[in-house]
């Protein structure tokens, strides 16, 4: 798949464009603040329907209007597909072919995407949190129940953690309490076996990667670290019954904390190198090696997932790789991934990215081809 072409309306610094792109690579090249980055940030809102640099919709129109709107058309195994969202203060609307979808998780799919910035380097020492958004975005992308789901259980959990902080004062209801448990309980077994089976199948990928980009030398593992007792081998109602029996026997202990301790939104990812955990232990190095493994697994995931390669996302982020992963990187996407790239110069961007692409200049909110 492939996005053809892009048009964006009160979004950002950009009053309105539309701009053809590359099927193969595209490079975006300007000085700091004048665009480069919100272009990016579009394709992401219109495969994902929110941005990955802030959690707040209302920071994505253009200071003074009352909407943005981003359209774009994709190429999906051989036929067009148009992709328009549209934000404003009221809230925000996907359609799919000029067709509204109602809901999010039947419009996030649509068109794969995978990002990386210069902040997915930290995805190995980073926050548990943002290993979690991690799992979370590109889980949702290729299932759209598990997003379904993952939806469900943070409205509950919001509701639980409300009433916690009542019960903590004395005030509110344990029988409440106990109904909110029960429902969320089956959604938290569901979230963790799909993250499971998900890490599972990436774990496959990334290994083999990692040992290539290593030459041999390195071996990766991915691992789930879920906040209670749980393994991947268990049944569905086995975890089901391990999370019951949990809640209870916490349950003051949740309520004198007034939060909920247990669940997908405390579990974490670890990441082991020749056997050592490569967060703590590992180098520089190491810890980049196995960010990139993970990003290019995530391609290779997402192909065998839906039987294309989604588009590659890559934020300013050539230029903080040495010479050798640059070249692993672009060796890999070669003519299989439609990429957009984005720098201040093309001297931090390895050569064989260039060919054959297609460069814009990006000033003051506007592109065009160079």
């Amino acid at each position: 798949m492939y996005i053809k072409s892009l048009t964006i309306k009160h979004f950002r610094n950009y009053q309105d464009a539309q701009v053809s792109f590359d099927p193969k690579v595209n490079v975006c090249i300007g000085e700091n603040a004048q665009g480069k980055t919100n272009i990016i940030e579009a394709i992401y809102v219109l495969a994902l329907a929110k941005s990955h640099r802030t959690s707040n919709d209302k920071e994505l129109i253009s200071w003074g209007e009352e909407f943005a709107r981003i359209q774009g058309e994709v190429i999906k195994k051989g036929a067009p597909l148009k992709l328009d969202v549209i934000i404003s203060i009221k809230g925000k609307k996907v359609k799919l072919n000029g067709l509204e979808q109602r809901k999010l998780s039947e419009y996030i799919g649509a068109v794969n995407v995978v990002m990386f910035a210069p902040e997915d380097l930290n995805l190995v020492k980073g926050s548990p949190q943002g290993r979690r958004k991690f799992i979370d975005r590109e889980l949702g992308q290729i299932n759209p129940l598990y997003l379904y789901h993952l939806g469900l259980y943070q409205k509950v959990l919001q509701q639980r953690n409300q009433l916690l902080k009542q019960l903590q004062i004395n005030k509110g209801s344990l029988e409440m309490l106990d109904i909110l448990t029960d429902q969320m309980i089956p959604l938290a077994a569901e979230i963790i076996q799909k993250r499971y089976r998900f890490l599972k199948q990436l774990q496959k990928w990334a290994e083999q990667i990692h040992s290539d980009i290593s030459r041999g030398k390195e071996s990766l593992k991915i691992t789930y670290l879920p906040s209670a007792s749980v393994s991947e081998e268990l049944e569905l109602t086995k975890i089901k019954d391990i999370f019951y029996q949990t809640y209870q026997e916490k349950k003051q202990k949740e309520i004198q904390r007034g939060v909920t301790l247990f669940g997908p939104h405390r579990d974490d990812l670890g990441f082991e190198v020749n056997g050592k955990n490569v967060q703590t232990f590992g180098s520089q190095g190491q810890q980049r090696t196995t960010a990139l493994s993970i990003k290019l697994a995530e391609i290779e995931l997402i192909h065998s997932e839906i039987g294309e390669y989604p588009i590659l996302l890559l934020d300013d982020v050539l230029s903080e790789l040495d010479d050798y992963r640059q070249s692993h990187l672009i060796e890999t996407i070669q003519k299989r991934v439609q990429t957009f790239v984005t720098t201040t110069n093309l001297a931090g961007v390895h050569k064989q990215a260039l060919e054959q692409a297609s460069i814009f200049e990006v000033e003051q909110g506007t592109i065009h081809p160079k």
